[in-house]
């Protein structure tokens, strides 16, 4: 049996992360995972033929906690004598200025520091500590959100950045997080935790604590490791299929096909080829979007994200931008429970957690168990869909706001409230009933909109 440097090394060398001769900035934040990987680099730099530093970025977001935890990985790379590259940010207000959750602006920040040093040749390889855990639960999380074989194709073992030469890499991905924690012991090597990491708000820490761990008992004890096999077999059908499009579609890619090419496609490579037409004008199509294009009829067209039309006249399927429309789009993040200024709208939205539900509409209120920790407030988008009760089936919000003889920048602004991809509020409508609060629900969510000149006590 290999002992855990011997897998790791062995992982290395099969998807060929590491070269000699590599400088490798090892992305450590003081949490078990990212400690041990750097013990692991340190263990293995000689055998490896590398050359070895320390990462840190601080997030700001836990005050003195985020300060500790820098402190503590200044104190490791000290300790062994590495170089240590360190940055901070403070995340909530970049989160705040570009209208994105915290974990994107995270994420964003975090990166956006790891290609500084990349492009300034400090290093060539980024190493973070990415585990088969982190693999299962988020193939996990895509597949509860609708995602293709792109998506189950999760986490990569290598990313890369500003071309070939510089990449991030992921050298624990075939490793549990709770061997990393074992080898740990084994050195005495101590760790840092965050207790945001125990939060059960967040959809991950619900999968990573409660779900997959009842999934480990009553259905697979092995489910982190087939949820894994499955993203190394998506990732694989993905290469294929990228070589595949390439033969139909050779660069440069225009926003115009000839239907006789289409046609002459599997299912399955028609809709390869419409997605990535649409990638290359800048936009990213679900699934209901390929599938209004495929039965689009001669003259007739459909509305796609960011203000894009896909239409079939004659033999010819076009993509074209609506520059006549000259929408404003705007985008503000809500927490669930909390509150955010939508100047655009002249107002406050406010998401308001109900637990006595009996003096409210029930048309009102949102199952809380059905939606994010965190909603986006936004006006609505071509494409964009509402299924109101009482109706047989969803309508496109434009049909909606037709039927109310809504017209220009009034119709155009009017809000909306999205929970991931899905439209779970739209001013002046009921709630869906898929999504509505039921009497044995425990706690339910009531999304308000205020006038900003006015003033409300909270509930």
């Amino acid at each position: 049996m290999q002992s855990l440097p011997e897998s790791v090394t062995a992982y290395i060398h099969k998807r060929r992360l590491l070269k000699a001769g590599d400088r490798v900035g090892t992305a450590v934040s003081g949490g078990a995972d990212s400690v041990a990987l750097l013990r692991l680099l340190l263990e293995l730099r000689k055998q490896l033929g590398i050359v070895l530093s320390v990462v840190h970025f601080n997030h700001k977001l836990r005050g003195a906690d985020s300060d500790a935890d820098e402190h503590f990985v200044a104190e490791l790379a000290r300790r062994h004598k590495l170089e240590l590259h360190a940055d901070s940010t403070d995340v909530a207000a970049f989160a705040l200025k570009r209208h994105l959750s915290l974990e994107t602006a995270a994420r964003e920040a975090r990166y956006e520091f790891f290609r500084r040093l990349l492009r300034g040749g400090r290093v060539n390889r980024i190493a973070t500590a990415h585990t088969l855990d982190d693999q299962a639960e988020t193939v996990l999380l895509r597949i509860m959100r609708g995602a293709g074989t792109r998506g189950l194709a999760g986490i990569y073992p290598q990313l890369s950045v500003e071309g070939s030469q510089f990449s991030v890499i992921r050298p624990l991905l075939g490793t549990r997080r709770k061997d990393l924690e074992a080898y740990l012991r084994e050195l005495g090597q101590d760790w840092r935790e965050d207790a945001s990491n125990r939060d059960l708000r967040h959809a991950r820490n619900r999968i990573r604590h409660g779900i997959l761990p009842r999934m480990e008992r009553n259905l697979n004890p092995l489910v982190r490791e087939a949820l894994a096999e499955t993203a190394e077999i998506a990732r694989a059908e993905e290469e294929y299929w990228e070589q595949e499009v390439t033969k139909v579609l050779p660069a440069p890619i225009r926003p115009t096909l000839k239907l006789t090419t289409l046609r002459g496609l599997p299912l399955a490579m028609q809709r390869r080829v419409i997605r990535l037409i649409a990638e290359s004008v800048g936009i990213r199509l679900e699934f209901r979007h390929v599938e209004e294009i495929l039965q689009l009829a001669s003259g007739e067209s459909a509305a796609l994200p960011k203000d894009w039309l896909a239409s079939r006249k004659k033999d010819e399927l076009r993509f074209e931008h609506c520059a006549e429309k000259k929408r404003t789009d705007y985008e503000y993040s809500l927490p669930v429970p909390g509150a955010v200024d939508v100047p655009e709208t002249g107002s406050r939205f406010e998401s308001v957690l109900i637990s006595e539900k009996g003096a409210y509409n029930p048309d009102h209120l949102l199952n809380r168990t059905a939606l994010r920790d965190e909603l986006c407030v936004r006006n609505w988008r071509p494409g964009d869909r509402f299924w109101p009760p009482h109706t047989k089936a969803e309508k496109k919000i434009k049909e909606l706001l037709q039927e109310r003889h809504l017209t220009g920048a009034e119709k155009t602004g009017w809000p909306v409230v999205v929970s991931g991809s899905a439209i779970v509020w739209v001013r002046g409508f009921a709630v869906p009933r898929a999504l509505r609060a039921e009497s044995k629900t425990n706690q339910a969510v009531l999304i308000r909109e205020i006038p900003l000149n006015s003033r409300t006590e909270p509930l």
